[in-house]
């Protein structure tokens, strides 16, 4: 199955990466059990690239919508487990 991501043309390249490693690790984290600190570093990142909350929701709802999990209870999930 081929997921399509949600990214900016505006992100440099190590910027895409960092995101899409952010939502990988929250995929993961739906599925198994990760270390919290792992997640919330991703996230750290992802909020660097992605200040607005707005946008962060954008993303969130897109990245859900293609792989049906809910970032935002998974990152809820794990902010309570750190």
């Amino acid at each position: 199955m081929e997921t399509k991501l949600p990214i900016s043309l505006d992100w440099s390249t190590e910027e895409v990466v960092d995101v899409i490693q952010f939502f990988e690790m929250l995929e993961k984290a739906s599925k198994q059990k990760v270390a919290p600190e792992q997640v919330l570093d991703k996230y750290r990142r992802f909020k660097e690239i992605v200040p607005s909350k707005s946008e962060e929701k954008q993303l969130f709802k897109a990245y859900d919508e293609e792989l049906g999990i809910s970032c935002f209870h998974t990152l809820k999930k794990i902010r309570e487990q750190g």
